[in-house]
């Protein structure tokens, strides 16, 4: 179980560091109380061992600031929450759902299936493989969609990688390497692209981008259901694409 849901008070210094985060440097103790639900004294204590182990630095009266191993903290315990919701909404809510899939072969309603990620879309074949496993809830011909529930077990997928390509912005004059973009997207199935400059880049280069419009976002989503993917941005909008990526903790590269 994950330390801030299993441990009271680690949920309480998870959220007191979020506090103090979000009102530095300035930080009133009895507001964080109120919205934490604990006694203004329960919150000094708890800053005054936050100061002590380095998580947060003292600046004078009221006035406080995370530190960066504070900030590590309280980003691993947020990523470690984000996978655990994961999986309980994945694995075990997602196991008294209804979810669609490609039959690989003709199915009946109530058959058991295997069930496998192609191309970032679920498939349901006959039998069971000794992986993840369903009940189909529909029946259906081969190559046609069929309803899956009751799922058990874990689909082997091994998560995709994001590159990140940097283009110059228009107004810098600077020329864009083609070639080195078209490299990258070969044999890639997800490119996406972000401003304008990204676009004609990737035209220039032979390459049609599979969206620009919410480029990170689009290409986390692949790389969370096992696709590599690249991404062009100009040099304004790689913060946007690598926050997105971040956010989703799929492991990306960037190259300029």
């Amino acid at each position: 179980m994950v330390d801030v849901l299993e441990n009271k008070r680690a949920a309480t210094r998870f959220r007191i560091l979020v506090e103090i985060a979000e009102r530095q440097p300035a930080v009133s103790q009895g507001e964080i109380a109120e919205a934490v639900g604990v006694t203004s004294q329960a919150v000094s204590e708890y800053i005054r061992d936050l100061v002590d182990e380095g998580l947060v630095e003292k600046e004078g009266r009221s006035r406080y600031r995370v530190t960066k191993e504070g900030v590590d903290w309280v980003f691993q315990s947020a990523t470690d929450m984000r996978r655990f919701v994961d999986h309980v909404t994945d694995d075990v809510l997602g196991s008294v759902q209804e979810d669609a899939a490609i039959a690989e072969a003709d199915l009946a309603e109530g058959q058991t299936v295997s069930l496998s990620l192609s191309e970032g879309l679920l498939h349901a074949a006959p039998g069971d493989d000794g992986g993840a496993t369903g009940v189909t809830t529909t029946s259906a011909e081969a190559g046609s969609v069929v309803g899956v529930t009751g799922f058990e077990g874990v689909i082997d997928l091994e998560p995709g990688h994001v590159s990140v390509l940097q283009v110059p912005p228009v107004r810098s004059g600077a020329a864009t390497d083609t070639a080195d973009i078209a490299s990258a997207c070969e044999n890639v199935s997800i490119v996406t692209a972000a401003g304008v400059e990204a676009v004609a880049a990737l035209r220039e280069a032979g390459v049609e981008p599979t969206t620009y419009f919410a480029a990170g976002e689009v290409a986390a989503d692949a790389a969370s259901r096992g696709m590599d993917a690249v991404v062009v941005a100009t040099q304004d909008t790689v913060g946007r694409v690598t926050d997105a990526l971040r956010d989703a903790s799929v492991g990306y590269d960037v190259t300029q």
